[in-house]
């Protein structure tokens, strides 16, 4: 028995030490706490088996804690600690079940006895435990027992009484009387011969007078004995059967009929009759019909739903999706609801269905997903509980209605003044650091420090792009207006935009490579627009790789057909699949404080301007690669 943990409560820190030393050299495990509050915090980690706890406490005091402890755990002995005017609580602490009560200054002898009477109880309280464990597992194995011998018994008594019962039940229907005649049931009676001898009442009226035909007569596919029906199967194999039939009615209609059928045997037990009872399921397959028609008509409200449908289960795997998700997303029976729609490999922090299924409350955000296809749409996801008969939710509902175009025509009636808002923090840091360069340049120029002139100015020339990238981007996008294009030589194009990065890219110590031949043909663009889409890709793939080993940016050009593919890569930080699918979204940016969230927005917004497409691969630490397919101008 393991009785070495040990609580000791009191607000004096002497009376901690010592008695604590005092209760360690007697081998116990001892933790202490200053009031009755600290001591429940750390209650349910150390699970002490007796506490020792100080009545008059601030914050909490001995007999609450007391009270406390025993509501968490009965066994826990608790021993009062009390001065000499504290005798009247110590006395009540023993009505809430404390094991003892001991008085300051606390004597070792005393001390120990206390400790052992704590102890004897913890041990009566197992012992008696064990012993009321191992009472119930007995009555329980001695109950178990006395039911199966009472099953087997009354077994046996049927067994007995079956054939008694089942004769008894011929001879009714024979005479036309007893209790066969009174159910809502079509029963009769065939011999070895495959005949009918007798059939009830209610037989007689759907299917008319059948005594003396064949057993398989009544049915509307059995012809012949060599089609088996039912009572044939029953005299073969000794067996009752149980099948779903169609009977003939007497007005030549088919009766749907689930068909039991029990062996009746003679005296010396071989079969000298078969029992047939059958249930009519006309109603019951008019139900059927019905409930499938209804069924197919709330599947066909489910799959044309303008909007993706997911039923999920407690662990978020999809029960069920309509056919729009299906169409756009694959099938997804099975898989979590983060894996078909998400594309993750863990649950989204902000989940609707996992909370739907905590407190039963529908909930809704917006989200961006992407298709098989590859089409980013904005969505308006809302969640809802389904119940069972008892009111428990057993599955989830998810709605995600496509809000794309809503979202398209709002971003120019609000996004500026957001914009700006969330651009000033960034202004300001940049005129601060201009302020900062500024300084730094008089100040070098004050002392002739050319090593600081250098750096100053290398600090403005940063600061000064990066404001002219982000008023760019400002005024690309607060600024709808159309394409001022131009035809130019492809090559040439490129190979001057891409010096545009150069600089930037020698800088950042990345390796800037090059690959634009010539003969590339004609591009018909608006230059300035295209030149600023593709250097935004560029120093993107910059930032990516920058102070890290090797890093290498690549930018390639090709002709194909009357195509012009532009491929950017870089062996950069990468990204995963959810930043894949949100990069182009307004006022997303991977980049914290250093982004603006605009420039590969309106870079896509250009590329699709000029009839381009762009498609991006990218995974964590194995870089990023931009494909730019763009409509080649006349003149290859």
């Amino acid at each position: 028995m393991d009785f070495k943990r040990l609580l000791l409560v009191d607000d004096e820190e002497g009376v901690r030490r010592f008695l604590g030393l005092s209760l360690m050299d007697l081998g116990y495990e001892v933790e202490t706490a200053a009031n009755g509050r600290e001591a429940l915090d750390m209650f349910d980690g150390f699970r002490p088996n007796i506490v020792f706890t100080d009545i008059k406490m601030p914050v909490m005091d001995g007999i609450e804690l007391l009270k406390a402890i025993k509501e968490k755990s009965p066994d826990t002995e608790v021993v009062m600690i009390t001065g000499h005017g504290d005798m009247d609580l110590a006395i009540e602490s023993l009505k809430f079940d404390a094991s003892d009560f001991i008085t300051k200054p606390i004597n070792n002898d005393v001390l120990e006895v206390s400790l052992g009477r704590a102890r004897e109880r913890y041990r009566m309280k197992l012992q008696l435990r064990e012993y009321t464990e191992n009472l119930e597992r007995l009555v329980e194995e001695k109950t178990q027992r006395i039911v199966e011998l009472e099953r087997q018994k009354a077994a046996s008594q049927v067994v007995e009484g079956l054939s008694a019962a089942l004769s008894d039940a011929a001879r009714d229907v024979e005479t036309g009387y007893g209790l066969f005649n009174e159910l809502p049931c079509l029963v009769s009676i065939h011999n070895r011969y495959l005949e009918i001898v007798a059939h009830n009442t209610l037989f007689e009226e759907r299917l008319g007078n059948q005594v003396g035909n064949n057993s398989f007569d009544i049915y509307s596919d059995r012809n012949s004995p060599g089609n088996a029906c039912p009572v044939q199967r029953t005299f073969e194999t000794g067996r009752g059967q149980r099948s779903k039939e169609n009977f003939l009615g007497k007005d030549g209609e088919e009766i749907p009929v689930t068909v039991f059928t029990a062996p009746l045997p003679n005296t010396e037990g071989d079969i000298e009759l078969v029992l047939d009872i059958s249930v009519d399921m006309t109603e019951l397959k008019r139900l059927h019909d019905e409930l499938l028609t209804t069924q197919y008509k709330y599947q066909r409200l489910f799959d044309e739903a303008p909007c993706y449908i997911t039923v999920q289960n407690p662990d978020l795997s999809i029960a069920e999706a309509n056919r729009r998700f299906i169409e756009d997303f694959g099938e997804a029976s099975g898989k979590p609801c983060y894996t078909a729609y998400k594309h993750r490999d863990e649950q989204c922090g902000d989940c609707l269905v996992r909370e739907t299924f905590k407190d039963g409350l529908s909930r809704q955000h917006e989200t961006v997903v992407t298709t098989l296809k590859g089409e980013r749409k904005n969505m308006l996801v809302q969640s809802a509980p389904i119940h069972d008969v008892s009111g428990k939710v057993v599955q989830a509902m998810e709605m995600s209605t496509d809000i794309t175009e809503i979202r398209r025509l709002q971003d120019h009636l609000t996004s500026l003044g957001i914009m700006l808002g969330s651009m000033s923090h960034g202004v300001k840091g940049m005129l601060t650091s201009l302020d900062g360069g500024i300084y730094r340049l008089e100040s070098g120029l004050n002392k002739g420090d050319e090593e600081r002139v250098a750096a100053a100015t290398k600090t403005l020339k940063s600061m000064i792009g990066r404001v002219k990238k982000m008023v760019l981007d400002i005024l690309y996008y607060a600024k709808s207006r159309e394409l001022e294009t131009e035809t130019v030589d492809a090559a040439e194009f490129l190979r001057s935009t891409s010096d545009i990065v150069a600089p930037k890219a020698e800088t950042a110590c990345v390796e800037f490579i090059r690959d634009i031949p010539d003969g590339l043909g004609m591009l018909k663009a608006d230059t300035a627009a295209l030149s600023a889409a593709l250097v935004n890709f560029l120093e993107n793939g910059v930032d990516a790789g920058e102070c890290r080993m090797g890093a290498r940016l690549e930018f390639s050009a090709r002709r194909e057909g009357a195509e012009l593919i532009v491929t950017v890569a870089d062996n950069g930080m990468g990204m995963d699949r959810e930043t894949r699918d949100k990069i182009f979204t307004l006022f997303f940016s991977s980049k914290g404080k250093k982004g603006t969230g605009i420039g590969l927005f309106i870079s896509n917004q250009t590329i699709e301007q000029h009839g381009g497409s762009i498609t991006v691969e990218s995974a964590p630490d194995k870089g990023s690669t931009f494909t730019i397919t763009l409509p080649a101008g006349d003149g290859a």
